[in-house]
């Protein structure tokens, strides 16, 4: 491919996104100098995340395009491939220790984690890994201060399909196998129920209270069926607090 354009579509947040060869260009935002940083000091600790390549003559960040297949197409993913996801998982956190956590009070963070102390991917979700030869999480723009917790508890939510509809029993199994794969101690699994029903409410509240605002693109989201969806999966995941507490308890 040369330098034509390509418009990229499916995501919801990152204004047009265009791929250009062998990078993906995209608008140039206040924490993209930050974001960049933090990709090369994770690619530097062996995390395969895009290269981040600077800026492009009209001024769009550039980072490079990873080919393969998004994972929110396989869906519901095997017990293997979820232990995968889980390790994918820890090794970013993990490589996160060694990045400098910005101050969280000029970051501008959409749903802040309590005592944020690790600098995070923050939508770390089926719609955002690609899968194939290489196995990597795309579109870095939400990264910020966090917390292992908040940012694990929205991945294994959503990687586990927690949802209104999915049998618990089957969601419990997928859950355990990216937590397994995260390998979290034991502190950890005990806090995630809770936290996993906390960070889907954050969501719903935030397109609804976007709709309200009209702060976009989540008020626009909220009434393209966004608003219903989470608002179903925290009833879910709230509800079935139980299920989630065995399935992480039980011993290996």
């Amino acid at each position: 491919m040369g330098d034509e354009e390509q418009e990229l579509t499916g995501g919801n947040a990152s204004g047009r996104v265009v791929r250009v060869g062998d990078t993906v260009r995209k608008p140039w935002i206040a924490n993209t100098s930050a974001v960049q940083s933090y990709l090369r000091a994770l690619r530097e600790r062996g995390v395969d995340a895009p290269k981040p390549l600077g800026s492009d003559q009209h001024g769009r960040q550039m980072v490079e395009y990873v080919n393969g297949t998004l994972a929110l197409g396989q869906l519901p993913l095997g017990t293997g491939d979820l232990l995968r996801v889980g390790r994918m998982i820890r090794r970013i956190h993990d490589a996160s220790e060694f990045v400098p956590v910005p101050d969280p009070a000029g970051w501008g963070m959409l749903l802040p984690a309590e005592s944020p102390n690790l600098m995070c991917h923050n939508d770390l979700a089926p719609w955002n890994l690609i899968t194939g030869d290489r196995w990597v999480f795309i579109d870095w723009d939400g990264a910020g201060p966090s917390t292992r917790l908040w940012d694990l508890a929205y991945a294994a939510q959503s990687f586990g399909m927690l949802f209104e509809g999915q049998p618990v029993d089957s969601a419990a199994t997928r859950l355990r196998a990216i937590v397994d794969g995260y390998q979290a101690d034991p502190s950890l699994r005990r806090a995630l129920p809770a936290a996993m029903a906390q960070r889907t409410t954050a969501m719903f509240e935030l397109l609804r209270s976007s709709s309200e605002s009209g702060f976009q693109p989540w008020a626009d989201m909220y009434v393209n069926g966004h608003g219903e969806h989470w608002r179903a999966a925290a009833a879910y995941v709230a509800r079935h607090q139980a299920a989630w507490d065995r399935a992480l308890s039980q011993p290996d």
